[in-house]
């Protein structure tokens, strides 16, 4: 368990020889990290900061893009600890307050959670782009035909994501960001953000901006089964159950950038040995928020956007370069 140390809202800093991080990797990684086009990388380690690289100097807030997705999946457990939500198994449309045909609308908050509603949504979120463009996101959504049996067949999708974002505004009574600020946000001492959407309804599957250390604070919180300060904010048995596997996800996707997948967390699989179990938050292009329960560490990495496949770059700078300084052995990628 990750024990959090923070001062005015930030992340306490130690040594990385300290941390037992081997910095000889660290310092090659940095320049690599130039090489591949990346923002930053931030390791948590032991509840500290152990190591920081920012392509600018500082840490800047920037989009998360679907790293959005496991943020918002936080949020929902928050909101079925606190009853505002009642089960997983509830259909959605019962918070959605559906008129007509839709009204007995099948697909339930657990199937969305698990990208496994069914809908007419083809490989690599292609409508999600056609959604942005229509006047009304939750709507559009809910016109997509169903083509699968809901639970059966997981198609990733950005617009089930924000089904779930107005699940929660319905069913708390506020915006997404404002509970987020009082139930999450807040407690993290997460302050510098925007977070976008349509209609009151912010944005599910993507629209966040963070810091990198922001960000690290969310998996520091899964890492501490939901504790922060002495204060628990998220249960631990919501944290065990969304950060495992429900479906093979995208796991035989080459290269190997995804993973099995959760309640909207990623779950590394097929690895090699040497690889320490994680669970990860994932945004477009190589955006990896990583928890490695084993090593108490937590890293985030952010990169320049260069198309979907160069995330397996921040890939190679996870497995090749920190995780072999967590673990002191070599830890390569599945790249065929």
């Amino acid at each position: 368990m990750i024990r959090s140390h923070t001062a005015g809202g930030s992340i306490e800093r130690a040594e990385a020889a300290v941390s037992g991080l081997d910095t000889d990797k660290l310092n090659e990684m940095n320049d690599t990290a130039r090489q591949y086009g990346m923002r930053s990388v931030l390791i948590v380690k032991d509840g500290r900061i152990a190591w920081e690289w920012h392509e600018q100097g500082t840490d800047r807030i920037g989009s998360v893009y679907s790293c959005t997705k496991s943020v918002l999946s936080a949020l929902i457990g928050i909101a079925l600890d606190e009853g505002h939500i009642r089960s997983v198994d509830d259909r959605a449309a019962g918070y959605l307050k559906l008129q007509g045909s839709l009204e007995e609308h099948p697909v339930t908050i657990k199937q969305l959670l698990t990208m496994t509603p069914g809908y007419d949504w083809p490989d690599f979120d292609k409508p999600y782009k056609e959604m942005k463009k229509a006047e009304d996101w939750v709507q559009y959504v809910l016109d997509r035909p169903l083509v699968h049996t809901p639970g059966e067949v997981f198609t990733y999708n950005s617009g089930g994501s924000h089904l779930l974002s107005a699940v929660l505004t319905s069913a708390t009574g506020t915006s997404t960001l404002s509970y987020a600020r009082e139930k999450l946000f807040g407690p993290l001492g997460i302050r510098r953000l925007k977070w976008g959407g349509q209609h009151g309804i912010q944005e599910g599957g993507a629209g966040l901006y963070l810091t990198a250390e922001d960000l690290a604070k969310l998996g520091m919180l899964f890492a501490n089964q939901g504790v922060w300060e002495g204060n628990r904010l998220l249960s631990a048995g919501w944290i065990e159950e969304s950060t495992r596997s429900h479906s093979k996800g995208l796991v035989n996707y080459r290269p190997s950038i995804y993973g099995n997948y959760g309640y909207h967390w990623w779950v590394s699989a097929e690895q090699p040995e040497e690889v320490p179990p994680y669970y990860f938050a994932f945004g477009y292009g190589g955006q990896y928020m990583a928890v490695v329960p084993e090593y108490n560490a937590v890293v985030v990495l952010r990169k320049n956007l260069a198309g979907r496949n160069k995330a397996l770059l921040s890939r190679r700078i996870l497995h090749e370069y920190i995780f072999s300084s967590l673990t002191g052995k070599t830890c390569n990628i599945i790249e065929g």
